[in-house]
């Protein structure tokens, strides 16, 4: 599919005249990325919000002291994925730390489904549990609570979108709410958890060890969590993981050194790259299996031969949740192009598991740049998992449908939802017919966000420099794209297997570039002698051998 390229408008005199000592380039970055004060942002210094900011914060922290200091039984409900899992040992490990009777559950993704489940609440309850502490979840779960509040009392901490009206539990922390006072929305789901751990240390007192030493040892997880689950990383969030990184890169848990080890990267030079390509996946392969409890003990653990024998699982399920995502996206995609013609992307089976619709319908996006709805099926719920593009909020769609849905929830580009069997054929039509009504008329391609149209010669050693001070990378806070044009072609090859990618040599004397085009290989015959490309400029170490590469993200001959 032909991409769009949106060059961002250069940068204003009076920006770059606030900042002599920093590079045009960089600054140009940065000002596409509504950065107000560079310097602070390079320095990775932000301003925290006061956890109390957060609406319900101060209700919170007194109903968990008390129930400390009265040791209630506490069970703090989290989710399958690795925002959720690193969010219930985050808290679960700073109530035990304070003295609180407090037990992690993580519903099983097939058997319970996402977000409050009322048997397994009736269960908690039978087993003595008197509150329930949610962690990324709940936020939507209404009708559980009503329920479940006659015998349970609810907190509920969570991220996602919220509904037309909050679930009455004894306090609900979730920056998105309209009434929330606290200034940075877009907190994961451990990060709201994260706030509400920095307010009850503020509180409780009486620990061995500072508050502060407390918070920066639960950061390991709040960047796993955080990156994994694709948070803005901006803001407050960008604070978080970077100092997270720290943590990771002189790991204290021995779960996260096995799991270092078996993922093969280095253990020094952990990044937000590391977490979303290597450790969080594996970490998200047992919920999307079915049972996230895997993944808690491997975080938990202290004994040395068991994070070992925990992460060599993981990294088992990793490598089976791949070959059944392949398959699952075969399936879907026969089923989806067999009406190639509508808006949004649709498929439902019931051999497609429920732990990999969502990656599927990524893949699907990713492919066709359209919405993407990927149902499992069952005799009588069907559970269904949404991807979207950005001129399409899916979850606004879904809650247009909410009288055909059992529950719902997610973001602008990511939704789930449970139906029953007898209303998806409508689901569908009508989801059908919100995504024609949206998108009718608007050109509809994936757009590469280019941060400046550049010289080859301005790709050198000093400007890699500058561009390591963006660093964590990820959401809202991408690799800089860079376009240059016109660019002698001096070499060309495939590499690979079957030739796959493209090797090329670009520029001429003082200019000369390697660049490398992953999955480009076909295109070798199809480029003249001068191409224009966008790029990323990576730093690439072979053999003790440090060199400048062009990571190429899309290429085309120059116009003669």
């Amino acid at each position: 599919m032909q991409k769009k390229w949106d060059v961002a408008a250069p940068v204003p005199p009076s920006y770059l005249n606030r900042f002599p000592a920093v590079s045009p380039l960089l600054l140009q970055v940065l000002y596409n990325r509504g950065v107000d004060e560079p310097e602070v942002f390079m320095a990775g210094h932000h301003l925290q919000g006061d956890p109390f900011a957060m609406a319900d914060m101060y209700r919170a922290v007194d109903i968990l002291i008390r129930a400390t200091r009265n040791k209630v039984p506490i069970a703090v409900y989290g989710d399958f994925d690795t925002d959720g899992v690193t969010a219930t040992a985050l808290l679960v490990q700073t109530l035990t730390d304070l003295g609180a009777n407090a037990q992690p559950y993580i519903p099983n993704r097939v058997e319970e489904g996402y977000g409050l489940n009322l048997d397994s609440l009736r269960k908690l309850y039978r087993d003595g549990v008197r509150l329930v502490v949610t962690v990324d979840c709940g936020i939507r779960s209404l009708e559980e609570v009503d329920q479940a509040r006659r015998g349970i009392e609810f907190i509920v901490t969570d991220h996602h979108s919220v509904g037309s009206r909050l679930p009455r539990a004894s306090a609900v922390l979730n920056p998105k709410r309209e009434d929330c006072q606290y200034p940075y929305k877009e907190l994961a789901g451990v990060g709201v958890a994260f706030k509400l751990v920095q307010a009850l240390l503020q509180e409780a007192g009486g620990l061995a060890l500072p508050a502060e030493v407390m918070e920066h040892s639960l950061l390991d997880l709040v960047a796993l969590g955080t990156v994994s689950d694709v948070a803005p990383l901006l803001g407050e969030n960008r604070f978080l993981v970077k100092q997270g990184l720290e943590v990771l890169n002189k790991p204290q848990r021995e779960g996260v050194r096995a799991l270092i080890r078996v993922a093969g990267v280095d253990s020094r030079e952990i990044s937000a790259a590391t977490i979303g390509f290597g450790l969080g996946p594996r970490l998200n392969a047992s919920g999307r299996l079915g049972d996230a409890w895997l993944s808690y003990s491997l975080l938990t653990t202290t004994d040395v031969q068991e994070a070992r024998r925990l992460a060599l699982k993981l990294d088992e399920q990793n490598r089976l949740r791949q070959e059944l995502t392949l398959k699952a996206y075969q399936r879907a995609e026969q089923i989806a192009l067999a009406r190639a013609d509508e808006p949004l992307l649709f498929a439902a089976a019931d051999d497609l598991a429920p732990g990999i619709v969502g990656l599927v319908a990524g893949r699907l996006t990713e492919a066709y740049y359209r919405p993407s709805v990927v149902v499992e099926t069952g005799d009588e719920v069907c559970r269904g998992s949404c991807r979207s593009i950005r001129e399409f909020h899916i979850t606004h769609a879904l809650d247009e449908c909410s009288d055909l849905l059992l529950r719902h929830g997610g973001h602008s580009a990511a939704a789930g939802f449970s139906v029953a069997r007898e209303h998806l054929d409508t689901l569908a039509l009508r989801l059908s017919d919100i995504a024609r009504r949206e998108l009718d008329g608007k050109d509809l391609a994936p757009t590469l966000a280019i941060d400046a149209d550049v010289s080859l010669a301005d790709m050198n050693w000093a400007t890699a420099e500058w561009l390591r001070k963006l660093e964590p990378c990820g959401e809202q806070n991408p690799v800089p794209l860079f376009l240059s044009r016109n660019v002698p072609v001096a070499s060309r090859r495939t590499v690979g297997n079957d030739g796959l990618h493209l090797k090329l040599t670009l520029g001429a004397g003082s200019e000369e570039r390697e660049a490398i085009a992953f999955r480009m290989g076909s295109r070798i015959n199809e480029l003249g002698n001068h191409v224009d490309l966008v790029y990323t400029l990576d730093v690439n170490e072979w053999n003790g051998d440090t060199r400048l590469q062009l990571n190429v993200q899309d290429i085309r001959s120059s116009a003669e």
